[in-house]
């Protein structure tokens, strides 16, 4: 029988970043700060928050400042300590301890399907999150990935995350066909990706959190490339729908920012600066000043 709770998570990370070239050139998106955290442990820490006690990152080419990230560094753990700055060691340590975290190499970008049936042998027969490291969800009440665990310990389904967008922007989603059974929540019928925004089936697109059971598998083997060769998880997950298979989605609580995007990054990290209790108030001081000059 398939293990009902979920204690793993995958994280595709080996994307190429062209949004963000030359910065991602030599370094990952993934590890790009938001503030004084890299992007991808806003995510992990989310997940660990969650009961997620593995985690598998895909990674692929030139990705290793993420394993390093999440390694011991004895060196600089031992310069710290020899410098007094216990709260700055024990910092760093938690990073390194946050979870049991495995990786493997997705050898060609052939898209988000393809990159999380890497994690077919990791993920055995258990039901599964998946969280992309460039969809920050600032959710205070319960993240992002709790909203979908609930939904799915209650309905015992594959669960997606989605959004409201309207206009043209709808065409850059995986977009969702619905029938809603409770607040915020839905029962899926159709999905499609990347439509028209006059074919779009609703304003409701697919962001970056998931809950998969095993079977998504067997989906992406059946799944055909598309644009670009790539296999896109929605084609895949559509499938399944196609085939009888019950999903849900929910329309999360909370404030996406699109860190994958220049713009989306640059606003995630001023609203997150005014998060911070270190520098929150000299922040909104200067960005006062910056009204005057505007």
């Amino acid at each position: 029988m398939m293990d009902k709770k979920i204690r793993k998570a995958v994280f595709p990370a080996a994307g190429l970043g062209t949004r963000f070239l030359p910065a991602t050139k030599a370094s990952p998106k993934e590890m790009l700060p938001l503030v004084d955290k890299p992007l991808i442990q806003y995510s992990v820490e989310e997940a660990v928050e969650c009961g997620i006690d593995s985690i598998l990152i895909i990674t692929g080419r030139d990705k290793t400042a993420i394993e390093d990230h999440f390694d011991i560094s004895f060196e600089l753990e031992q310069v710290l300590l020899e410098r007094g700055k216990k709260e700055m060691f024990e910092l760093v340590r938690r990073v390194s301890e946050l979870a049991k975290i495995s990786y493997t190499r997705q050898k060609q970008a052939l898209g988000l399907g393809h990159a999380i049936y890497q994690a077919r042998d990791f993920v055995n027969n258990e039901a599964f999150a998946v969280l992309l490291a460039d969809d920050v969800v600032d959710a205070p009440k319960r993240s992002a990935l709790r909203q979908l665990i609930d939904v799915y310990e209650k309905y015992k389904a594959p669960v997606v995350a989605t959004m409201r967008v309207q206009g043209e922007a709808i065409s850059r989603f995986g977009v969702i066909d619905v029938e809603q059974i409770e607040d915020r929540i839905f029962r899926v019928k159709d999905m499609v990706e990347k439509p028209k925004p006059e074919e779009a089936p609703s304003d409701l697109a697919i962001v970056g959190r998931y809950i998969f059971t095993p079977d998504i598998f067997s989906a992406i083997e059946r799944t055909d490339r598309g644009a670009g060769g790539e296999i896109q998880i929605t084609d895949a997950m559509r499938i399944m729908v196609r085939e009888g298979k019950e999903f849900y989605a929910v329309e999360l609580e909370g404030k996406r920012h699109d860190a994958g995007d220049k713009l989306g990054f640059l606003i995630a990290t001023v609203e997150y600066a005014l998060k911070h209790e270190d520098l929150a108030d000299d922040f909104k001081k200067y960005l006062k000043s910056l009204q005057e000059r505007l």
